[in-house]
């Protein structure tokens, strides 16, 4: 064997070798795309209420056809307790990876941060919003026997009797108890507000005579105000309902600038990637475009909103600091 021929072998295996490299990066990138691709196993959805409650069963029903979307099951998981802050503690110290997500109510997020002197979780910097889900306006309804058909009627009522008029909520620090503390601001009215554990007990009374109104979530209190057993005199959105399309809204009513309620979100731990964000909105916003999904939560008076991160990240902040000036305003504080 010749130097020359020795030479031209070690040549040829340098040329096998240049070919062959990058060949061996290309699949060791493809492993490692495939590797990091999203989703590659299941999702975790925390509802921080318990089961059957409107925030969980619209949580499960995006989180049905999410995971439809995505190829990966979508896992609902209730972490009840505290007025929702458990289940936003533990998403808000869950991995930032995109496999644990919030569905999240407007209390734990835009009002508890104000009535409690202490948070386990930051309820701006602690999470990135994804997609607005839906809004949930609340229903103003009155026992028959107070003898008022509207509000402006109510008004007059509630200021020749300063004190007299009691209005239930279902819980200290909830969306109806703030949205009758709101509404006691710009009437100009003085009424008393009597929490309950949950609307089915304020309910109750209200029907009974054991105090006077109400503003309750539709899914409530819209069979008894269609039964009769109470009487719906306005809506607290900016839109009327197609439930209720002869009840006025709180502003066509007279009471300017009013406009209140729930609504409902997808949340992420801060740091998740951005791509993962942006992915996960896209689904979801393709969730809300679903007939049926949309019909459901039509039926429970809710409003399909959707939109961008950023879009959503503008309308929490300004909730946030919405109702941060009504509790202050109001004095209200935690049980």
């Amino acid at each position: 064997m010749t130097p020359f021929t020795d030479f031209s072998r070690a040549r040829r295996g340098v040329v096998r070798l240049a070919l062959a490299f990058p060949l061996a990066c290309g699949l060791a990138f493809t492993g490692t795309a495939q590797a990091q691709a999203y989703p590659n196993k299941a999702i975790k959805l925390v509802i921080p209420y318990a089961v059957g409650g409107s925030t969980d069963q619209t949580g499960r029903l995006v989180a049905q056809s999410l995971s439809a979307r995505l190829g990966q099951p979508v896992v609902v998981e209730n972490r009840a307790g505290a007025g929702g802050t458990v289940g936003h503690d533990l998403v808000a110290k869950a991995p930032a990876d995109g496999y644990t997500l919030l569905f999240s109510a407007a209390g734990p997020l835009t009002v508890t941060p104000h009535t409690y002197a202490k948070l386990s979780y930051e309820p701006i910097k602690g999470f990135e919003p994804i997609t607005l889900v839906a809004t949930q306006p609340l229903l103003l309804v009155v026992n028959p026997a107070l003898k008022v058909n509207n509000v402006a009627e109510l008004i007059r009522h509630a200021q020749s009797r300063p004190g007299k008029l009691s209005y239930g909520s279902f819980g200290n620090g909830s969306a109806a108890h703030l949205a009758g503390e709101y509404f006691k601001t710009l009437a100009r009215v003085d009424m008393v507000h009597v929490p309950y554990r949950g609307s089915g007990p304020a309910l109750v009374d209200l029907v009974g005579g054991q105090i006077d109104l109400m503003f309750d979530v539709f899914s409530t209190a819209a069979p008894l105000a269609k039964s009769g057993k109470l009487r719906p005199i306005a809506i607290s959105s900016s839109e009327r309902s197609p439930q209720f399309s002869d009840v006025p809204t709180m502003q066509q009513a007279g009471v300017n600038g009013f406009e209140a309620g729930t609504w409902f979100g997808v949340l992420a731990p801060a740091g998740t990637p951005k791509p993962v964000i942006e992915q996960l909105s896209r689904e979801l916003n393709a969730v809300l475009e679903e007939k049926g999904l949309r019909d459901t939560l039509a039926a429970q008076g809710a409003v399909v909103r959707g939109g961008t991160p950023a879009q959503f990240n503008t309308f929490f902040l300004a909730e946030y600091d919405k109702w941060g000036k009504i509790v202050k305003a109001a004095g209200v504080t935690a049980d």
